[in-house]
């Protein structure tokens, strides 16, 4: 992988050990991935200074890359062993989609805005991701042909939690998602076995609306 230069290598330590480790996160792989993945490939040259700052930065088209604590925490509470096959809702800079391939076997990434997926499959490629499958479309019905998967992550606020995807997720899935409105969500962890759908509330969060048919209508 490339990691960029020794200014950005201390500063990507720096923000696991003041941002990610000193807010709790505890799994080893998640934090080796925050270390390894280049932050400052994933947002504009003009940003690069700020990439490993403790917030969300823009990247284009209205959105943003998320803060990187709500990156690490939403990637430990689907509880990755490395052989999961992982679908991401939402590839925007393509940064989460990056940090779960450090960890899991096939990462799966819909994004709806053209743009965005041009510039992340890209960068996917120029740091040798070959384990991230790309697609433009509406993420919130899912990606049925590759289903079930084992976790699913939803990288945009929601409405209500989506059906679509709690029916793609395989017996013992796990699936992370805001559900609010569009100024503010929690973010919840679903956990789906035979007979039940087990859900558990992470705490306040905000991300930009999720999109779709099984979203926010498109304004």
């Amino acid at each position: 992988m490339i990691s960029g230069s020794i200014k950005f290598d201390r500063q990507r330590d720096d923000m696991v050990k003041r941002q990610i480790e000193a807010r709790g996160v505890t799994d080893e792989k998640v934090l080796a991935a925050m270390r390894k993945v280049p932050r400052h490939f994933f947002v504009s040259e003009a940003l690069g200074d700020q990439a490993y700052g403790d917030f969300p930065l823009p990247i284009g088209e209205q959105q943003t890359i998320s803060q990187p604590y709500i990156v690490a925490e939403m990637t430990q509470a689907m509880q990755l062993t490395g052989d999961d096959r992982v679908l991401e809702i939402g590839t925007g800079s393509g940064y989460q989609a990056a940090v779960l391939a450090e960890i899991a076997y096939r990462v799966y990434t819909i994004e709806r805005i053209h743009s965005l997926l041009v510039k992340a499959r890209r960068l996917f490629d120029r740091l040798h991701y070959h384990n991230i499958l790309t697609r433009y479309s509406d993420g919130t019905a899912g990606w049925i042909d590759e289903s079930p998967f084992d976790a699913i992550i939803v990288t945009a606020g929601a409405p209500k939690i989506p059906e679509a995807l709690i029916a793609q997720l395989t017996t013992g899935g796990r699936m992370v998602v805001p559900v609010g409105d569009q100024h503010s969500q929690e973010l919840i962890k679903i956990y789906k076995d035979e007979k039940e759908i087990r859900k558990t509330n992470l705490g306040g969060c905000r991300f930009v609306k999720l999109v779709g048919e099984y979203g926010w209508r498109d304004t």
